[in-house]
């Protein structure tokens, strides 16, 4: 019988970096391994069932959007009893570092994927993209990518400047291209704003067979913290790794949108911008009547409220 794995380490949120690392190295070790991939990445490794998650995520993600400052999939752990492997990188890196690459190569080559019967790949933006590429190395895989890069190689995305400090690095080589690292995927699932010019323009090149897009207008260039925060990333990375993502079982998740204050103040913010005033007043008359407490929306309803009075009021003159 295996060791249980929770709890795991407590809250390590207040920790400075130094001894953070240390208490999440320690903690892998106990229940899978550790191991630094270079100056800045490593990797950690949790095992418990079947179903393996590999996450990609940053340092600074880790310890900003969790509560416990732990990677993404330990939840999975406790929650679901599955597996998990983070590879994280110190700051904004796409993962494209020999070290991140040999470390793919020795799982691949001592059939470290075989041992389970599912894989889910995630990740969001760079994570994403490397999510995307290294999923290549589990054939038949699941993968769930939010606002993901293609490439930066700049003969392709020379339209994406805001990334111009990436554009020597190398997006050629192996694990190169994510679009085409998806070929040998299960099924692909890429979510991603479309007011968002460039992060659709990126999803645009992820259109082939075996890739679902997903689109969430209005959702704005944090997906993922929004996601977190509306409590549906757990179900959509469930749904994804058991195949049973589609298009009704997304709808019913991202309903919580309804009632996600700033999805809501985005939807306003771009009806006021476009001078739809009657809608910006039903859609806040609707907010108001749903919500207990919706401010914004509360002022706005009056503001509105009180042009249409002066515009209906008869003139004196």
């Amino acid at each position: 019988m295996q060791d249980q794995v929770t709890p795991f380490e407590p809250d390590m949120a207040d920790l400075p970096k130094g001894e953070w690392l240390t208490r999440l190295a320690q903690t892998a070790e106990t229940h899978g391994f550790f191991q630094p991939l270079g100056r800045k990445h490593f990797a950690a490794h949790i095992r418990r069932g079947d179903t393996l998650v590999v996450t990609f995520e940053s340092v600074q993600g880790m310890r900003a959007l969790t509560e416990g400052a732990e990677p993404l999939g330990w939840s999975m752990v406790r929650d679901n009893d599955w597996s998990h492997l983070c590879i994280a990188s110190d700051g904004d890196t796409w993962f494209r570092d020999r070290h991140v690459i040999g470390l793919f190569d020795q799982m691949v080559d001592d059939g470290f994927f075989d041992d389970f019967e599912t894989v889910l790949f995630y990740g969001a933006g760079p994570c994403g993209y490397a999510a995307a590429a290294y999923s290549v190395a589990a054939p038949g895989a699941q993968v769930l990518v939010i606002q993901p890069q293609a490439t930066l190689d700049p003969r392709v995305t020379e339209w994406d400047d805001r990334f111009v400090e990436m554009r020597r690095t190398d997006f050629t080589s192996r694990y190169g291209y994510a679009p085409d690292m998806l070929d040998a995927c299960n099924q692909a699932y890429v979510l991603y704003d479309p007011v968002e010019t460039l992060d659709a323009m990126h999803a645009a090149l992820f259109t082939r067979a075996g890739v679902t897009q997903y689109r969430m207008r209005n959702m704005g260039d944090a997906l993922q913290s929004d996601l977190m925060n509306m409590n549906v990333l757990p179900d959509l990375m469930e749904m994804a790794a058991e195949g049973t993502l589609d298009d009704l079982q997304f709808a019913k998740v991202y309903r919580a949108r309804r009632t996600y204050p700033g999805y809501l103040r985005r939807v306003m913010a771009a009806l006021d911008r476009d001078d739809r005033t009657e809608l910006t007043y039903i859609m806040a008359r609707n907010v108001v009547a749903r919500m207990k407490k919706a401010p914004r929306f509360q002022r706005r309803l009056a503001e509105l409220d009180g042009l249409r009075k002066a515009a209906d009021a008869p003139d004196e003159g």
